[in-house]
């Protein structure tokens, strides 16, 4: 028995999204569920692999025939002929992923017409300028589409047809216009592919479904899946749906548009939506004729408005989701043509969260899981100060929420190239196509001068949380000449603009941004994570302005603070360069002593900013010169503070000649010296001392070299100034009521030896400042999990060490035996793009290799201390996926920047719920 490739929308499983698509198995369940759906069928997913797997790329045998043998299902359904001379059948033939991906793959309307069947279009509808027009736009898709003809030559003789007619807009054009343009087009296809275009519908079909196969592997989806990390787990392939043609271009009665059941921008519980009469679904997306609201329909078209929002209704009921949806009017009857889960901003998914669990339609667990963490950091983006008096140039269409400021770029390969360089780009367009979707990644946000709020350029920038202001008819762009005017005013390609996506105004130059606030949904849905997570999350903070910051994010204590970070002010630099050039340790401790009551404050007000929340406080890591200036640098001060000396010096020989020669006059001219010769050596022999010790610190390898725990126990007086500051400022804390629980952490630790000593001074220390202060210290001591050994020698370091924190970022390093810097500038990219490795390890926690490690030095430490506090305050604390894993493993916390707290509060959420599914 033949495989079964294909599945009519009476018999497909519509929860078997992998098998026949989103867009596929969500026609097949409407249909299920009597939803006026135009009958149709699916191809699967396995039959486009089986396609691209095959050498020379034939169709899966016994496809072909399943699928004709459904199309006789749907010519019977609709009592129209494919192919046939009267009352002839159309077909659209449509992409559709597991996984939504909006405008990244390909679509074939009107797929059927030929000369001959569409005089029997004209006759069966008794419009022959609706015929023309379905034939001109299939001719159109699917030279584009199915036989690679470039767009811009069928632009061209379009615009010369309506130039010749003297119209501007399409709809002006007659139905002989129109044949002329048909007539234009297949000249056109003929002269590009060397071939006639194919007549017979099921040779249009067959080619139809390959090329949509094809796009599959397209470079716009393959960069989009890229982009968003779809993994061939998540989708892979793409199904096809062929699908009965309706058409809403056959008078005012018809109408084509796309709705969201609730705003994709806000969240509001309002259907969203836009609309043309007389016209087909891409005019709406494509941004080519600016739509109308949907809430105009009440008036115009108030029956089939009232249809409308009940099809919201039973679309939002059904699939407990905020639905994005298409539909078509055909003489007064209303379908839905295809249906997915909207892709939203995350004010608004983070809204539409709170407000369907109070409705009832979801429950809390529901509304955590359907919000990505990553798209919190949307609402964290600063936003136009409100206090800023300039008038926007021009006001579009608020199609993405948020703000951007960039060059302007007018096409998206320049954006994806200068974007790569660190520039921030906006990109300008009339309007956007797929094509330009690797624009999209690389830009700040979008700007088009076309389009709608459900054009392409909106609806991928929502889902990517980029600002867009689409539709802004006060601007006209011009790609070519690379310009923008707006009456008087025009910017040009790198001039710097600033967007607002959610009032769609438009700058000249760079408007003052503030930060975001937390609205009160989002506050909601936090807590509602902090209750069923049990991860604590931790922010990194450095100084105290960081840690009332990290607060603000919901963090719930310190989990690395670093000691290093405080001795760049400007107060205290002099101090520590003093202590690193100083050749005994008397001067060494001279030094500190000025140091100590300066960390002591430090602590002492972090302590307070996050009582009752404990602080972990690493001694100094970083190798000391990165203290100092570079030796090339100072190398060049040297030899210009010479060449100042020997001009000072030249300066006295010229004051000296001056006054020789000039003892005759009774006002005698006066050379002022305005430099102290005496400052100057100072400084020279200064500079010369901190080279010499430049030279003599110098490493082969730094990172792995003196620093970290190796550093402390050859100058032991730098930690014992630390432990110091940090236990004083405990004992202060603790005399004047504050609840304070610090935690010291050391560094670069590789066995329980470096460990013991360390605590030793610690000891010491407490002793001492209990005894001045007449209190016991409440505070942990720690090491941090940096180093492969002391991962393979936990059980021997939590002997010592009352909590563990991994430091996956050296961790890393030291597991693969990478350079940080050098993998990501030379051969990591050329390792993802090959599939070598996964994903940066830097970025996404390594779980195979360095997660085994950690693992396992959890186990070994818990054996010896059991209930040990273990944390990890690396970058990937505060990455989704490796907040996972470290709740799998049993981590008690993560620790992260502030501002990716409120990220990892939901990830930490989402490990727990998906642990008990």
């Amino acid at each position: 028995m033949s495989r079964k490739w294909v599945y009519d929308f009476t018999e497909g499983d519509g929860k078997n999204k992998k098998l026949l698509g989103g867009k596929g198995a969500n026609l097949c369940e409407l249909t299920q569920h009597e939803v006026n759906v135009p009958p149709g069928f699916v191809i699967t997913t396995e039959a486009c692999l089986a396609y691209l797997a095959d050498p020379v790329k034939n169709l899966p045998e016994g496809m072909l025939k399943q699928a004709h043998i459904s199309l006789e299902e749907v010519e019977h359904k609709t009592g129209k002929k494919f192919g046939g001379r009267d009352n002839p059948l159309l077909v659209s033939v449509r992409s559709g992923a597991s996984m939504s991906m909006p405008g990244m793959m390909d679509t074939i309307l009107n797929l059927g017409l030929n000369s001959q069947t569409l005089q029997g279009l004209i006759t069966e509808t008794e419009n022959e300028r609706f015929g023309y027009d379905a034939y001109r736009r299939f001719i159109q898709l699917f030279g584009k589409v199915a036989l690679g003809v470039p767009e811009e030559k069928f632009d061209i003789e379009f615009e010369a047809v309506k130039q010749k007619a003297g119209v501007r807009h399409d709809v002006d054009l007659t139905a002989h216009d129109l044949g002329e343009v048909c007539e234009r087009f297949l000249k056109v296809v003929q002269t590009i592919t060397h071939k006639p275009f194919p007549s017979d519908p099921y040779e249009q079909l067959e080619i139809a479904i390959k090329a949509v196969f094809n796009s599959w592997m397209g470079k716009r989806a393959v960069d989009y899946r890229r982009e968003f990390k779809i993994t061939p787990e998540m989708a892979d392939g793409t199904a096809v749906s062929v699908v009965a043609m309706v058409f809403g271009n056959m008078g005012n009665d018809s109408a084509t548009g796309v709705g969201f059941t609730r705003d994709p921008g806000s969240g509001e519980n309002v259907m969203f939506g836009e609309y043309l009469t007389n016209a087909q679904g891409e005019d709406v997306v494509a941004g080519i004729r600016t739509p109308k609201p949907v809430a105009a329909m009440a008036e115009e078209m108030p029956r089939l408005h009232a249809e409308l929002m009940e099809l919201r209704r039973k679309l939002e009921n059904h699939y407990k989701e905020v639905q994005d949806f298409e539909f078509t009017i055909e003489k007064g009857t209303l379908y839905c043509l295809q249906t997915r889960t909207g892709k939203m901003n995350a004010v608004a998914l983070v809204r539409t969260s709170v407000e369907m669990v109070k409705e009832s339609l979801i429950d809390k667990r529901q509304a955590l899981l359907r919000i990505n963490p990553e798209m919190l950091n949307q609402l964290l983006f600063p936003r136009l100060d409100p206090k800023h008096n300039e008038k926007p140039v021009a006001n579009g269409l608020p199609a993405s929420p948020g703000a951007a400021v960039g060059i302007a770029v007018f096409d998206a390969d320049k954006a994806e190239k200068l974007g790569r360089t660190g520039e921030r780009v906006i990109l300008v367009r009339e309007e956007t196509k797929p094509e330009d979707i690797h624009g999209f990644f690389a830009s700040q946000g979008i700007l088009t001068s076309r389009g709608g709020k459900t054009s392409h350029a909106a609806v991928v920038a929502r889902g990517m949380g980029k600002p867009c202001v689409s539709g802004a008819e006060g601007i006209q762009v011009d790609v070519n000449l690379r310009i923008a005017r707006v009456g008087d005013v025009e910017f040009g390609e790198g001039d710097l603009i600033t967007i607002d996506g959610t009032t769609g105004s438009v700058y000249i130059g760079e408007i003052p941004m503030i930060e975001a606030e937390f609205s009160f949904e989002l506050q909601e849905v936090l807590t509602w994570a902090d209750e069923v997570a049990r991860l604590q999350v931790m922010a990194n903070a450095d100084t105290p302005e960081d840690a009332e910051r990290s607060l603000k994010y919901g963090a719930m204590g310190i989990g690395l603070c670093r000691t290093e970070r405080m001795f760049n002010g400007v107060e205290r630099l002099p101090v520590m360069v003093e202590m690193i050039i100083a050749e005994t340790q008397e001067d060494r401790k001279a030094a500190l002593a000025k140091l100590l009551p300066i960390q002591r404050e430090d602590f002492k007000n972090i302590f307070q900013v996050m009582a009752p929340r404990p602080v972990t406080i690493r001694l100094l890591d970083p190798p000391i010169h990165e203290f100092l200036p570079t030796e090339k640098q100072l190398v060049e001060e040297v030899k210009e503070l010479h060449n100042l000396r020997e001009t000072i010096r030249g300066m006295r020989v010229l004051s000296d000649a001056v006054v020789f020669m000039n003892h005759h006059l009774e006002k005698k001219p006066v050379l002022q010296e305005s430099i102290d010769p005496e400052l100057v050596e100072a400084v020279i022999n200064k500079k010369e001392t901190m080279l010499k010790k430049v030279r003599a610190l110098h490493e082969v390898n730094p990172m792995l070299g003196h620093r970290g725990v190796r550093l402390g126990l050859t100058f032991p007086e730098i930690y014992e100034m630390q432990i110091r500051a940090i236990l004083e400022a405990a004992a202060e804390c603790q005399k004047a009521g504050i609840e304070v629980h610090p935690e010291i952490m050391v560094p670069q630790v590789c066995t329980a030896q470096e460990l013991k000593r360390v605590k030793e001074w610690v000891e010491e220390i407490r002793t001492t400042v209990e005894k001045s202060y007449n209190i016991s210290l409440i505070f942990k001591f720690g090491s941090m999990l940096e180093v492969v050994r002391a991962c393979m020698r936990a059980d021997n370091l939590a002997e010592e060490a009352e909590f563990f924190s991994f430091g996956t970022n050296d961790l890393t390093q030291a597991t693969f035996s990478f350079s940080r810097e050098d993998a990501e500038n030379k051969f990591l990219p050329m390792y993802n793009m090959s599939n070598i490795l996964q994903d940066n390890p830097f970025e996404v926690l390594d779980v195979k290799g360095v997660g085994r490690l950690m693992k396992q030095a959890v186990k070994w430490g818990r054996e010896a201390r059991p209930n040990m506090k273990v944390g990890i305050c690396g970058e990937h604390g505060g990455h989704p996926a490796s907040i996972i894993f470290c709740h799998q493993i049993g981590l008690s916390y993560v620790s992260c920047s502030g501002p990716r707290v409120p990220i990892a509060r939901l990830a930490a959420a989402h490990a727990a719920l998906l642990q008990t599914e």
